[in-house]
């Protein structure tokens, strides 16, 4: 399945208006009504990794999971907190390491949660597990707070 033009709906968390989204862009998603950033969470499969990842002019925040996995699912809602937090800074992108066994090898993803930070299309760190909210919040915030605005 490609994703890359997969387009989601996101209510703007400013004012509350519904916005289309896609997986694949250039720059950051900002609300249609009001023209605040807006949170961009998508998923991305094999064929569409690298225009969702490796291309984007913001940093992303990758979510290696599976459904079947608990941790995943205690990881899930801070990263999605993030995407709303660092909206028009930071690009979420959850892939399904069940569906997407050659991304899973390439990245040597040996268990999951794999949450890995990508800046200009290139792998800078990664965090297994399931850390603490707190401690995924300064890994994250850590990271963006050395990167120059653009």
């Amino acid at each position: 399945m490609d994703t890359s033009n997969q387009v989601s709906t996101v209510e703007c968390p400013s004012c509350g208006k519904a916005n289309r989204v896609r997986a694949v862009a250039s720059g950051a998603p900002h609300c249609g009504a009001c023209g605040k950033p807006l949170p961009w969470l998508v998923e991305a499969d094999e064929s569409s990794f690298h225009a969702a990842v490796e291309q984007s002019s913001l940093p992303v925040l990758v979510d290696f999971w599976a459904p079947w996995c608990g941790p995943c699912r205690i990881v899930e809602p801070v990263v999605e907190q993030l995407s709303r937090e660092r909206a028009g800074h930071l690009k979420v992108v959850k892939v399904n390491s069940d569906l997407a066994p050659q991304l899973t090898q390439r990245f040597n993803v040996r268990g999951i949660p794999t949450l890995i930070l990508f800046e200009m299309g290139q792998a800078v760190d990664r965090v297994t597990g399931a850390p603490a909210p707190p401690t995924l919040r300064s890994w994250v915030e850590r990271h963006l707070a050395t990167r120059q605005p653009t």
